[in-house]
């Protein structure tokens, strides 16, 4: 327990899957001396104060920011705007706000312009999640060993900066700092363009005859398996993710169907050594990622829920 809090007041705007296990770490660790959220349904508001993760939990988003030192953007990206427009002439000065969204660029734009002059915005992005959502599907474990990637605007405050930094530190986070920009980039082929496959590879199962389709679910191998999982999360934050993130998914989604035209065609002209040259550098990336200890949640506390490797709230 920290003798003193790191912060006074931290509010959640949204208190699904991340926002929760976010709440929950800030109890366990003493992090701060009130924990409020607003939600719009009454069953996530009820469910946020049955768990005991929050000391009050509201329908206005105004009411839960007043006075808080720490704002936490945890709806869907597509929200973002209008709740910054509503909440911005409610902040304190000297509040800091921050976000777990997947794309930065679009938060950056839609988020910004609404906070008042002396609160600092430091948007925020942990690496980290299940296909579960809701207040009941968090744990304080979920961050353990993951990245978190924040990328404050130029001329941000440092001092908010550090506290945002320690604050996923005591989360079990790895913390780097970039350009949102870059993020993007990164985030739209490690975690994006995986998403898209999965939602369409499940799609197209979906999409066989009935007959064929509960052999598929019945034979389901392992890598099936994967994608289902991938495919289960949240419809609405990921449709807000790619439509935030448009312009780098569809660069990438363009480069992987080229790559994926070149191995359509060493197939059909039996290029054995082709395919053999991509699989041995493709196992390379796959003892790398073990290697950077990003291939399981190693300090995952709840089997029952595996991690995706990148489903954010």
């Amino acid at each position: 327990m920290t003798k003193t809090p790191l912060f006074n007041k931290v509010a959640f705007i949204g208190i699904g899957l991340i926002g929760s296990s976010l709440a929950r770490v800030l109890r366990r660790d003493g992090l701060a001396a009130e924990v409020v959220c607003s939600a719009r349904s009454d069953g996530t508001r009820d469910k946020a104060m049955e768990l005991g993760i929050v000391d009050a939990a509201y329908a206005d988003a105004r009411e839960a920011v007043a006075g808080a030192d720490l704002v936490v953007l945890a709806t869907p990206i597509g929200a973002y705007g209008a709740v910054a427009e509503q909440i911005g002439p409610h902040l304190a000065p000297g509040c800091i706000v921050t976000d777990v969204g997947s794309v930065k660029l679009a938060v950056v734009r839609d988020v910004d312009p609404h906070l008042p002059a002396g609160v600092h915005f430091v948007p925020g992005h942990p690496i980290a999640g299940t296909e579960h959502s809701g207040p009941e599907a968090g744990f304080p474990e979920l961050f353990r060993d993951r990245w978190c990637i924040l990328t404050p605007l130029p001329g941000t405050d440092p001092a908010a900066v550090d506290k945002i930094v320690a604050l996923w530190t005591a989360a079990g986070s790895k913390v780097d700092i970039m350009d949102a920009a870059h993020h993007d980039k990164v985030l739209a082929i490690t975690s994006h363009l995986p998403h898209l496959i999965a939602y369409t590879i499940v799609g197209t199962a979906d999409d066989l005859g009935e007959h064929l389709k509960q052999e598929v679910i019945k034979y389901s191998a392992s890598g099936f398996r994967d994608f289902t999982r991938i495919a289960a999360s949240d419809p609405v934050m990921w449709r807000d993710v790619f439509l935030n993130n448009r312009e780098a998914v569809l660069e990438v989604v363009q480069r992987f169907t080229e790559d994926l035209t070149a191995l359509q065609r060493a197939i059909r002209w039996g290029e054995g050594d082709t395919l053999e040259a991509l699989f041995t550098r493709t196992r390379g990336i796959r003892r790398s990622v073990i290697d950077m200890q990003q291939a399981y949640g190693s300090g995952i506390a709840r089997p029952d829920v595996p991690k995706t490797g990148e489903v954010d709230e």
